[in-house]
């Protein structure tokens, strides 16, 4: 499989995510008031959903042309797949 174009983005987004999700963990663990926690949360969500747009863009001009230019339908079926569960 070859390398994707925005790895090193994907991966960065990804470390931000877990740092702030560990920060999250301690303000459970000092019985931070939950309005905070729920905000950090959500915080943590829109950073891999965020994370998740770029691994599509990723995909869709990437994989799925080169999927396109040889006929190759699997990889179609599995980014519906793939779709469907993300949302």
């Amino acid at each position: 499989m070859e390398k994707h174009e925005h790895t090193a983005a994907v991966l960065n987004r990804l470390s931000r995510a877990i740092g702030h999700l560990r920060a999250v963990r301690t303000m459970v663990e000092n019985n931070r008031d939950c309005s905070e926690i729920l905000i950090q949360l959500s915080a943590v969500k829109s950073e891999i959903s965020n994370t998740s747009k770029v691994i599509l863009k990723d995909h869709l001009e990437h994989c799925l042309v080169q999927a396109i230019t040889e006929n190759n339908e699997q990889v179609l079926e599995r980014l519906k797949s793939a779709v469907d569960t993300l949302l």
